[in-house]
């Protein structure tokens, strides 16, 4: 798996730094990955090598305020996940560049969007602000956006306890709360006090009207999964077909999984169902 690591610069001057992973053999198209809130790009290295692996070129940035650009953007890891100017429409913003440089550089191969948690909530907005730019869009950890469908209460409420670690909610592994604590590029702080309340509603907004594409949607969610849920992304996926028109919409749940699917004791399985769907809508190339 051959990787470049790069940048760009936002409309407000934000350097965003991004991976570049190539496709093994021909390539059959391009994803851009959202990562979530707190994490950042480097958290989902055997998604993408499955991806590459399968003929797919996988674009991957570090969201505004994340990983390596929050560190550079803070000048150092103390605020880590604050959006900085412009808040959250400005990481909408930032995401829909890399979109563009991602046409640019491959406008013959289809592009497929697949966001994670907050990261799925970013593929939302700019599904619903350019949906004839994207082929396909996959949505892992996801919610209908409104406040009675979003979780914001703690997100470990139900695996509360004295010898509780506070990470439960992501997964079943504890290697992967253990990993999470020791990583210098996340952040363990809840979304709302990161991003403040006036930037947290802005997350909130329903699957637009009438889309001008009918883009092919794959939802998965843990049955576990307390910021959505199943019930959440059942009426998400029920709103892209009754409000957006989309008539190729797919809603996968894992029983007994958390919230980060690719991270979960059944990752394997998650990514085999993801790839076949993949290759439902774009084969491979010879």
């Amino acid at each position: 798996m051959t990787a470049t690591t790069t940048e760009f610069t936002d409309a407000h001057g934000i350097a965003i730094v991004y991976d570049v992973h190539e496709a093994a053999g021909t390539p059959r198209g391009v994803v851009q990955l959202l990562h979530g809130v707190g994490e950042h790009a480097g958290r989902y290295a055997a998604l993408v090598e499955a991806l590459t692996a399968a003929g797919f070129h996988v674009y991957a940035d570090d969201h505004r305020g994340h990983g390596r650009t929050g560190i550079r953007q803070h000048g150092g890891p103390a605020k880590l996940g604050r959006l900085g100017p412009g808040g959250l429409r400005a990481a909408v913003a930032a995401c829909a560049q890399l979109t563009g440089i991602i046409r640019a550089e491959h406008p013959d191969l289809p592009l497929v969007l697949i966001g994670h948690s907050w990261g799925s909530f970013l593929a939302q907005k700019l599904l619903n602000g350019d949906p004839k730019a994207y082929d396909a869009v996959v949505l892992s950890g996801s919610a209908h956006l409104t406040p009675a469908d979003l979780n914001a209460a703690p997100l470990n409420a139900r695996w509360k306890g004295p010898d509780a670690d506070g990470l439960e909610w992501l997964s079943r592994d504890q290697a992967v709360w253990q990993a999470f604590h020791d990583d210098p590029l996340t952040t363990e702080t809840p979304l709302l006090k990161l991003f403040g309340p006036v930037e947290a509603a802005r997350l909130y907004g329903r699957p637009r009207r009438d889309l001008e594409s009918d883009v092919p949607l794959l939802l998965i969610v843990g049955r576990d999964d307390p910021v959505g849920g199943p019930r959440s992304v059942h009426k998400l996926a029920d709103a892209y077909r009754r409000r957006s028109g989309l008539t190729d919409v797919t809603t996968l749940v894992y029983p007994d999984a958390r919230h980060e699917l690719f991270n979960e004791i059944n990752q394997a399985e998650v990514r085999a169902d993801v790839l076949a769907w993949l290759d439902k809508h774009m084969p491979a190339r010879t």
